[in-house]
């Protein structure tokens, strides 16, 4: 089994659709990967098009346990008296980008646009990001989930 770190380079959204019907959104995301949570800023400037440009990092094992190789990305709408409104999500399969990554060293798929589809999977606007895998690079000290770090922050 191969121990390495999970990178996602958060760039930015485009045409997010509002969830509440007055004011304007202010967007975030949670990025969820075998357990291990990591969220985004929030951008109150950005509205339907906001920008993280932010790089959020996970322990990854391949082959490790279970088979669900995959990134879901939840976009949000931050609310200050209530709860977080979800917006959409995206689903990404990274399966081929470890298996890559432990045959090389290391993986990339480049900064792409994903679609974020609401629960009944109507389009809701777009997401751009990239997702790099890296063998033992930053193991110590970083701040990543797993077996140092609790997946809450």
């Amino acid at each position: 089994m191969a121990v390495g770190i999970l990178e996602v380079d958060l760039i930015s959204g485009k045409g997010l659709k509002r969830s509440e019907f007055f004011g304007k959104i202010d967007p975030y995301v949670e990025i969820h990967y075998k357990g291990q949570t990591r969220k985004s800023s929030v951008d109150k400037d950005g509205g339907r098009n906001p920008t993280w440009n932010e790089k959020l990092k996970w322990r990854a094992e391949f082959p490790g346990s279970g088979g669900d190789y995959k990134l879901i990305v939840k976009v949000m709408d931050h609310d200050t008296f209530s709860a977080d409104d979800p917006i959409g999500e995206a689903t990404i399969y990274v399966k081929e980008l470890l298996e890559m990554g432990v045959e090389k060293g290391t993986a990339e798929l480049r900064p792409t646009k994903y679609n974020v589809v609401d629960t009944d999977l109507s389009f809701v606007g777009e997401i751009l990001l990239g997702v790099s895998y890296s063998q033992d690079r930053g193991m110590d000290g970083e701040e990543f989930g797993g077996w140092k770090h609790s997946q809450f922050d």
